[in-house]
């Protein structure tokens, strides 16, 4: 795997809000935030460019809506924003499930930068996350989707279907993969191409 020196690593929505369980139900990954950190410390010490997505829900009581404690990112990632090359940080705002309909403009900084590969980490696995790598695939960007540094919930669908956080986590790497959207790797993988 080869990581370009100015790949840009996109950190999906890695909010308080999500640590709220009555809200969202039973998470996968445990370790997930872990391998996020790991992504961030690898990417600004090397002085590539990170990009911090936050989601700003127009649901009233959604724990991610503005003005809310859990709007806010998680320590963790609060505490590494800022911390990278001059120029190399973006914050983008948005309210629906891909980054490439946020403000500022993603994909006019990317090509701005002249960036043609992405990683892809954060929150929700199926949701944003992997709206994003989808959108990322279609523009044409090459996309690594590093699935243990994200996670989701269990979720019910039409006629009573039900699956685990598990099994959509599953379903989207899949689905990325096999359809030619993203190439799914490890966080392992990925801190180890980047650190060459």
């Amino acid at each position: 795997m080869e990581i370009a020196e100015n790949a840009a690593l996109v950190v999906i929505d890695v909010q308080r809000g999500f640590e709220e369980v009555e809200y969202w139900g039973v998470r996968n990954n445990p370790e997930a935030d872990a391998n996020i950190a790991a992504l961030i410390d690898v990417w600004q010490a090397s002085g590539r460019p990170v990009v911090f997505t936050r989601h700003d829900s127009t649901t009233s009581d959604s724990p991610l809506r503005p003005g809310h404690e859990g709007n806010g990112f998680k320590d963790y990632v609060e505490r590494r924003r800022g911390k990278g090359a001059a120029g190399a940080e973006l914050l983008v705002v948005k309210s629906v499930n891909s980054a490439f309909y946020g403000t500022p403009d993603l994909g006019a900084w990317l090509t701005a930068a002249g960036i043609g590969q992405l990683v892809v980490a954060g929150i929700q696995t199926n949701m944003c996350v992997e709206t994003t790598t989808r959108m990322a695939g279609n523009l044409g960007y090459e996309v690594l989707f590093p699935l243990d540094a994200t996670y989701t919930f269990g979720q019910e669908g039409p006629w009573g279907w039900e699956l685990t956080a598990g099994d959509l986590a599953r379903a989207t790497a899949v689905s990325l993969h096999g359809g030619g959207f993203a190439k799914v790797v490890t966080t392992e993988e990925v801190v180890k191409a980047a650190s060459v």
